[in-house]
């Protein structure tokens, strides 16, 4: 048997003509994506408007955040979707939960961000849930210490009103998930092939032990930076913008693509934020915007990391102001901190890429 020869390496003009590509090519989808992409558009668009109908559209934007369940488990076969939804649920819920009690203590928030990050990216890559990884549990934990954080001797937002406004949103997320599925079995669509597989027991094969102890360092090392040179109660940012550069992507190459894709999309995103920011948005439009957003980032991430971002961006950043109830004009501040806490994210993500071995792998989103 002949031993097998490695591929030359690239010359660095190839290598930065790749990464200069990679943030304008649009790489062909591994499946139909608008399926997943209305579900997650409607459990985004329903419990918003829901609320804003009833005169309350900060809690329909705590709701929208449930809408994050529904773009779980989208690789598996639909009987185990279904039956493992709820748990995906369950879990946000109970991120969020411990931070509503974290929330008024910054130390005891910033340990957690770090414990709950190392815990969930654990069983996450343990039960190889597949993409997106465990950024959106992380990510709603810091909703919830943002949100429900004491300012001025007060919770800016009751805890219980936080907690009950996503459950409900979670609640709908799952019932179009249901729903989805019992229409795709009367017309008879209902796919077979599953490309995720979900482990019975958790376990970390040599991939998923590298995956982990780069959110471990992105977790520690981020809330330390922020602790100590930015802002505490900004941390969770750093920290999220680190973890979805991981995502469950193995590779230095792909590290260093998807941290540089992950600071370009959120400058275009934050940009495009300003614009709609400046604009005034009556509440009864903003759950059909948020909507819209929503599902062109579903569309676009499996084949344009950066475009995603672009979307996801100001996604995120009207969820934030409008919960908090921000008014008076634009958040100019907020959008040059998200800026700031994404680079330095980004760069700690792609950095440690270093921990995979030369040899990049596939990126498996």
């Amino acid at each position: 048997m002949t031993a097998q020869v490695p591929d030359p390496p690239r010359p660095p003009t190839a290598l930065i003509r790749v990464w200069a590509r990679s943030h304008f090519l649009l790489a062909p989808a591994p499946s139909r994506r608008w399926p997943i992409a209305l579900q997650a558009a409607l459990s985004m668009l329903i419990p918003a408007g829901l609320f804003t109908l009833l005169g309350q559209p900060g809690a329909g934007m705590m709701a929208a955040s449930g809408a994050f369940t529904a773009i779980y488990l989208v690789g598996t076969a639909p009987r185990v979707r279904i039956r493992l939804l709820p748990v995906v649920g369950l879990a946000i819920f109970g991120c969020a939960a411990i931070g509503t009690v974290l929330a008024p203590f910054p130390v005891a928030a910033a340990i957690g961000l770090v414990v709950l990050s190392v815990v969930t990216a654990a069983l996450h890559y343990g039960f190889r849930l597949g993409p997106p990884g465990p950024v959106f549990f992380v990510l709603v934990y810091g909703l919830a210490t943002h949100l429900t954080a004491v300012s001025g001797g007060h919770r800016v937002v009751e805890p219980l009103r936080f907690l009950g406004a996503l459950a409900v949103g979670i609640v709908i997320a799952y019932a179009i998930a249901v729903a989805a599925l019992l229409i795709a079995r009367a017309r008879g669509t209902v796919p077979t092939a599953a490309r995720t597989q979900i482990a019975r027991r958790p376990h970390l094969d040599r991939d998923g032990r590298a995956l982990l102890v780069r959110v471990a360092l992105v977790a520690v090392v981020g809330t330390l930076l922020s602790m100590l040179f930015v802002d505490p109660q900004r941390a969770y940012w750093t920290v999220c913008a680190g973890i979805a550069v991981i995502g469950v992507n193995v590779g230095r190459r792909v590290a260093f693509i998807r941290g540089s894709q992950r600071f370009f999309g959120t400058l275009v995103g934050a940009g495009m934020f300003a614009l709609l920011g400046s604009v005034p948005i009556p509440s009864f439009v903003l759950p059909f915007l948020l909507a819209g957003l929503q599902f062109a980032v579903e569309i676009f991430v499996v084949r344009n990391y950066a475009l995603a971002l672009v979307f996801i961006t100001p996604l995120v950043l009207f969820i934030i102001s409008s919960a908090a109830g921000v008014s008076g004009g634009l958040p100019w501040d907020l959008i040059m901190e998200r800026v700031v806490d994404t680079l330095i994210g980004a760069v700690l993500g792609a950095a440690t890429g270093i921990v995979h071995p030369r040899s990049d792998a596939h990126p498996r989103r």
